[in-house]
């Protein structure tokens, strides 16, 4: 029989969530972190695909087991998206039913396991990281690859037909406004609450004063982010001469040989946490526009809490409700000129102040993971 646990909770992410140095993993981090924090006793379930076993998680949480992710042939499915079917393991069930807690599924991901009848009686709360069907649908638009337009859009199918079957899940808790609009629509008789990404900071960082470049940052290997580190080098900063940063993980060749073109424009590749901090706090603009209009891009919120001013366009700030303190643009000569022109102004103690309120009212970690205990603990 499966022991019962006060206070413990489940927590099963699509990836090893440790270091936290990209979107989805920064919230699950930061998650992991709070709940420890208020003394939820954790049982981690990752997944893992080209991370390394993270000790350090292990200050945070009562027991973490690792699972090796299916690739390839292995994940596929006729009936499942591959990101969810590629995660199974026959020891993860076993694991949830010793600890009779919660489980939190960390995006469609990790319900592989949500419709097991063996665990109709646990309590489910799957944190929704995207619309997934939308978000696959807008990688089949924008790719020129055949090939990968044809996964993404058998991917988007099959995520469409399972994100119209969550019925098995108590709580719905996506990370975005618009993407909650979405599933309550979707699911008028379940509990759809809204819970914002999880990060990193405590208060605002932000620094007055005057910066001398601009920055994107992100994963450079994603091709969402090496479309707009394109269009900014080629479209937007290539007929100036302030200069621009670009800081990531894995950058594409594509970036690197643009970036390589241009004196003014300087790759960072896969720099530490601490010479990331640096160039965040120390830039003059941050410059995120994104194409894709889907969940929570959590470098917006790096941007807010500890950088200087911050440009997007409107996709960017999709459900994030933080337009107020974000300057907007949409077209290469908008961004152009907007930038030209935050670079002479420096940034004040006014405008920490009203971003600061601005962010507590949504963002804030605290009242977040009381929350989302609530929903634990319900």
């Amino acid at each position: 029989m499966p022991g019962s646990v006060h206070n413990a909770v489940h927590l099963i992410s699509s990836d090893v969530p440790y270091p936290a140095d990209y979107g989805g993993m920064i919230d699950v981090f930061y998650t992991i972190r709070q709940l420890a924090q208020a003394d939820i006793e954790i049982y981690l379930h990752c997944f893992q695909y080209g991370r390394d076993e993270a000790p350090e998680l292990e200050q945070y949480c009562k027991e973490v087991h690792y699972y090796k992710r299916k690739t390839g042939l292995a994940g596929l499915s006729l009936s499942l998206p591959y990101m969810m079917y590629s995660r199974r393991d026959k020891h993860l069930l076993p694991n949830l039913l010793r600890v009779d807690a919660p489980i939190i599924f960390e995006g469609i991901h990790c319900c592989y396991l949500l419709n097991e009848p063996s665990l109709a009686g646990r309590k489910k709360i799957l944190r929704n990281q995207n619309v997934e069907q939308q978000y696959y649908s807008l990688l089949a638009d924008r790719t020129g690859n055949p090939l990968k337009k044809l996964y993404f859009r058998a991917e988007a199918a099959l995520l469409r037909r399972f994100e119209n079957r969550l019925q098995a899940a108590d709580y719905l808790a996506p990370i975005s406004q618009k993407d909650t609009e979405f599933f309550k629509t979707l699911y008028p008789g379940k509990p759809v609450v809204y819970l914002a990404g999880f990060h990193p900071f405590d208060k605002i960082r932000s620094q007055a004063g005057q910066g001398t470049y601009c920055l994107y940052q992100g994963n450079l290997g994603h091709p969402e982010n090496i479309e707009v580190a394109l269009f900014l080098v080629r479209e937007v900063f290539a007929a100036m001469d302030i200069p621009l940063v670009i800081a990531g993980r894995n950058p594409h060749p594509k970036i690197i040989a643009a970036c390589a073109a241009h004196g003014h424009i300087r790759l960072i590749a896969n720099p530490e946490e601490e010479k990331m901090q640096e160039l965040i706090a120390a830039a003059q603009v941050h410059v995120l526009p994104t194409f894709q209009a889907s969940g929570l891009k959590l470098k917006l919120l790096y941007a807010l809490y500890a950088g200087r001013f911050v440009l997007a366009n409107k996709a960017m700030l999709y459900g994030t409700g933080l337009d107020a303190v974000c300057e907007q643009a949409e077209t290469p000569l908008q961004f152009a000129d907007k930038i030209k022109d935050l670079m002479q102004h420096p940034f004040t103690q006014q405008d920490i102040d009203q971003r600061a309120t601005e962010l507590n009212r949504i963002y804030d970690n605290t009242g977040k993971v009381s929350r989302l205990i609530a929903l634990i603990n319900l």
